[in-house]
């Protein structure tokens, strides 16, 4: 389970990433199941990061993989995925947080290229 110190520990190196490279994003930490326990919307992120950057770690969350992994699904033509319940962050950048194998949360980041939204991702999950 994630507790309180872990995810300030996450949140910061995130961010740390984020403003090391002048990345304005949004970084949203969740639990197990989905539920928010942090967001941060940095200064200049577009307002719409604030809504993509949670969907995103609820899909890693949930799928207890990186929502990279929906995302090429559908890109490979597997659309039909688009319908399945739960799942609403469908683009990289959410990022699962493993501890002995089991998914504890997730880190979504919202606001560049997707691949550096999950470079910013991991920098805050390595921080554990």
């Amino acid at each position: 389970m994630l507790g309180l110190d872990d995810i300030k520990r996450v949140a910061a190196a995130a961010e740390a990433e984020a403003l090391s490279h002048g990345w304005a994003v949004t970084i949203a930490i969740v639990d197990d199941g989905g539920h928010l326990l942090w967001l941060q919307r940095l200064d200049g992120a577009a307002p719409i990061s604030a809504h993509i950057a949670p969907a995103k770690a609820h899909t890693a969350a949930l799928g207890q993989r990186e929502s990279k992994v929906y995302e090429d699904m559908i890109n490979q033509g597997r659309n039909a995925f688009l319908s399945a319940p739960e799942v609403r962050g469908l683009l990289e950048g959410g990022v699962p947080i493993l501890v002995q194998g089991q998914c504890v949360g997730a880190v979504g980041v919202s606001g560049v290229k997707a691949s550096e939204d999950a470079q910013v991702a991991k920098a805050g999950i390595a921080a554990l």
